[in-house]
């Protein structure tokens, strides 16, 4: 099939006819150097409804990323009621430090299995306080025994602050190894009943 000249020259007319310059000189290196991940500024204090979704997310993770002991266990409370209401969940108050190695055991068994870690996720606002912090002491104050308890030790708060449960996190170990069986029941067992249709 031949095509008349003048429909091949308006063909090639409506495709703009011009292409884009090669670019010019040496093709550029990738870049391979190591990156910093992005870190978020936990040092505004998240209140729904005045800052962004992205903003309130870091916040949020930041709470259960590490025991921080420059971080305020009561600004950090605070910042768990506002996601616990938003999202009708019960807050966790885990109690500890860095140096305490059941908690970090605890914690990578949830994060390593995602069944544990969706349950956790859906229904709780997991808060890591930092014990040896000198000006979380007041905060620790107002749960008698929070400070003795040995670590991890486990608040279940409903959104508005109130203490539901307390127990020791060393309930959810067998030999000393976190036990995935008794994580999953105190999950389900502290869970936030439904919302009602």
């Amino acid at each position: 099939m031949v095509l008349p000249l003048f429909l091949v020259a308006m063909l090639l007319s409506a495709c703009g006819g011009q292409e884009a310059p090669p670019p010019s000189g040496p093709p550029l290196p990738v870049d391979t150097t190591p990156q910093k991940p992005v870190v978020a500024d936990t040092s505004e204090r998240v209140a729904s409804g005045n800052t962004p979704a992205a903003a309130d997310i870091a916040a949020i993770a930041a709470l259960g990323a590490s025991f921080d002991p420059n971080r305020s266990a009561a600004n950090d409370l605070e910042t768990a009621k506002v996601e616990a209401k938003r999202g009708s969940k019960r807050i966790v108050l885990e109690l500890g430090d860095a140096a305490c190695g059941e908690c970090a055991a605890l914690d990578q068994r949830i994060e390593g299995e995602a069944p544990l870690r969706h349950l956790r996720d859906a229904g709780f606002v997991w808060v890591k306080i930092d014990r040896s912090a000198p000006q979380n002491a007041p905060f620790l104050a107002a749960y008698p025994g929070s400070t003795e308890a040995p670590a991890p030790h486990l608040l279940v708060l409903d959104a508005d602050a109130q203490v539901l449960h307390a127990q020791s996190g060393h309930e959810l170990l067998r030999k000393g190894k976190p036990d995935r069986r008794r994580i999953r029941e105190f999950l389900e067992q502290w869970a936030p009943p439904p919302a009602a249709p």
